[in-house]
């Protein structure tokens, strides 16, 4: 089972998508902030992490920045309502694997998630001859 981590300061987005990617079989762990975030990484170790770039408190290049010093190898996604080109840059230098933007597209969204942890989706395999 995959697992997941969603970090963003509003919980109706933490919920929709834990909801969202626990019905197709992934656990999912939440954070509301950027602390929770990293102690959750370093006890964790989540495959994935969710992670929105403008929160309360630490921002989320900060969060990604402690993450990556608990977790080098860590594969983090920002997530985004604005398209801060600066910010993204940054998290590129940050270890990000790449950004999606708010409001999330579901379809979008998990075949982000699944591309990143390296898992073909049924309507590529349907393709297939």
């Amino acid at each position: 089972m995959h697992k997941l981590l969603v970090v963003d300061d509003e919980a109706d987005v933490c919920d929709f998508v834990k909801s969202f990617f626990e019905d197709r079989g992934y656990r999912v762990l939440t954070a509301l902030n950027g602390t929770e975030a990293v102690s959750l990484v370093e006890r964790e170790r989540p495959e994935l992490t969710l992670l929105d770039i403008k929160m309360k408190g630490m921002d989320g290049l900060e969060t990604l920045r402690q993450i990556r010093e608990v977790d080098p190898d860590a594969k983090v996604i920002m997530v985004t309502a604005l398209d801060e080109q600066e910010k993204i840059e940054e998290a590129y230098r940050c270890g990000a694997m790449g950004y999606i933007t708010k409001p999330l597209v579901l379809d979008h969204l998990e075949d982000t998630v699944m591309k990143n942890l390296g898992i073909r989706n049924g309507r590529d395999r349907e393709r297939v001859p």
